[in-house]
C-alpha cells in the first residue's frame, strides 16, 4: 500500500544548527493529521520540505509514492496548500481566481469549469462566485484559499493555521470543512491552536528541537489527558493516613476547603476503595472523580520532559 506522504529519516541544518533532526511519518488516506511544535521547533523546516519549497540535507520525502527531489513536479501535482495568509487577489472575483488557479494547474475548458465548481461547492462559495475577494469576510477569504488547495484534486491538503484570525462561528464552519475533506484527502493541519488538534484530527504529532517527540492517535491523547489523579470533596475531615495506604495511591495532598487531590499509579484506580472509606468514615463524601489534564499541560510536560538524541555526526558534513 502506498502512502499519501512517506517521511523517512529527514533531517536539515543551517550551518552547524540541526532544525530538524532525524524525523519519520507516514500519511494515509482520510487522516487529519495535527502537527504540533513550539516557535523554533523545525515545523516550519519540515513543512517546507515536504511543500518542495525547502530541500532537505538528508532524508527521503515521497508523495503518494513519487520523490519529490527527484521528480518535484509529480511530486506537487498530489499537493495542495495554504499557507497562514491565504494566497488570494483581493481584486478578483472568487470565479475569476478559482480559474486563474486552475489554469495554472494546467485544467482547461469542461475540465477547469468542473473543478471550479466542485471547489466552490464544497468550500461553500456557490453564493459568491460574482464578489470580489476583498469584499468577503475573513472567514470567506480562507474557504476561498482552501478552494484553490483542493481545485486539481490533490492526494494531500497542508493547511497551515487555517483559522487564525477568525470568530467562533466562522472557525467550526472551516472545522467541519476540514473533516469533511480529510474522508476523500490525506490532511496535515499546522497550528498552535491547541483545541484545534482536538477538534479536528485524528493523529497528533509534536515536535520539539527538531525531533519528533510524541506521535499519537487522537484516542491516545485522551487517553493521556486521563491524570493519574482524582480530587475529591467532603463536607468532615477524612482519616487521610488510612487512605495513603490504599493500595495504588502514592500521596494526598489537602487543597482547602474540603477539597484533596489524591496521586495514585496509572495502572490501579483506587476510587472505589476509597469511596468506600471515607463514607465508612462518615466524612461526608460530595464527590469524587479523575482529574484531566488539559491539552496545554500534556504538550508542556511533552516537550519540556523529552528525551533528545543527538543529530548523527556524520550528518553535520552533508
Amino acid at each position: 500500500m502506498t502512502h499519501l506522504i512517506q517521511v523517512e529519516q529527514l533531517y536539515r541544518y543551517y550551518g552547524e544548527h540541526c532544525a530538524v533532526n532525524n524525523v519519520s511519518f507516514t500519511l494515509e488516506k482520510g487522516e487529519i493529521l495535527g502537527f504540533l511544535g513550539p516557535n523554533g521547533a523545525g515545523k516550519s523546516s519540515t513543512m517546507q520540505m515536504i511543500c518542495g519549497n525547502l530541500a532537505p540535507t538528508s532524508g527521503l520525502i515521497l508523495i503518494n509514492g513519487v520523490d519529490i527531489l527527484d521528480h518535484p513536479k509529480e511530486a506537487k501535482r498530489e499537493l495542495g496548500y495554504l499557507p497562514e495568509v491565504p494566497p488570494v487577489y483581493r481584486d478578483l472575483t472568487v470565479d475569476e481566481f478559482l480559474e486563474y488557479c486552475g489554469k495554472l494547474h494546467s485544467l482547461v475548458g469542461v475540465k477547469l469549469k468542473a473543478a471550479v465548481a466542485q471547489a466552490k461547492e464544497r468550500c461553500g462559495l456557490i453564493d459568491v462566485g460574482g464578489r470580489l475577494i476583498g469584499n468577503l469576510s475573513k472567514g470567506y477569504q480562507q474557504r476561498v484559499g482552501i478552494a484553490q488547495a483542493i481545485l486539481h484534486n490533490p492526494a494531500v491538503i497542508i493547511l497551515d493555521e487555517p483559522t487564525v484570525g477568525l470568530d467562533p462561528i466562522q472557525i467550526r464552519e472551516i472545522r467541519g470543512l476540514i473533516r469533511e475533506l480529510g474522508q476523500d484527502h490525506g490532511i496535515i493541519l499546522s497550528t498552535h491552536i491547541l483545541p484545534e488538534v482536538q477538534e479536528s484530527c485524528t493523529r497528533v504529532q509534536i515536535i520539539h528541537q527538531g525531533q519528533l517527540v510524541m506521535n499519537d492517535s487522537i484516542d491516545g491523547l485522551t487517553q493521556r489527558m486521563r491524570a493519574s489523579s482524582l480530587i475529591m470533596e467532603t463536607r468532615g475531615a477524612p482519616d487521610l493516613e488510612r487512605l495513603r495506604f490504599v493500595d495504588g495511591v502514592q500521596r494526598i495532598d489537602d487543597l482547602g476547603g474540603g477539597r484533596y487531590r489524591i496521586y495514585h499509579d496509572k495502572d490501579k484506580n483506587p476510587a472505589e476503595r476509597v469511596t468506600e472509606i471515607v463514607v465508612g468514615q462518615g466524612a461526608g463524601l460530595i464527590s469524587i472523580s479523575p482529574e484531566r489534564l488539559s491539552m496545554e499541560e500534556i504538550f508542556i510536560d511533552i516537550t519540556q520532559h523529552a528525551v533528545l538524541t543527538e543529530p548523527h555526526p556524520e550528518e553535520s558534513d552533508l
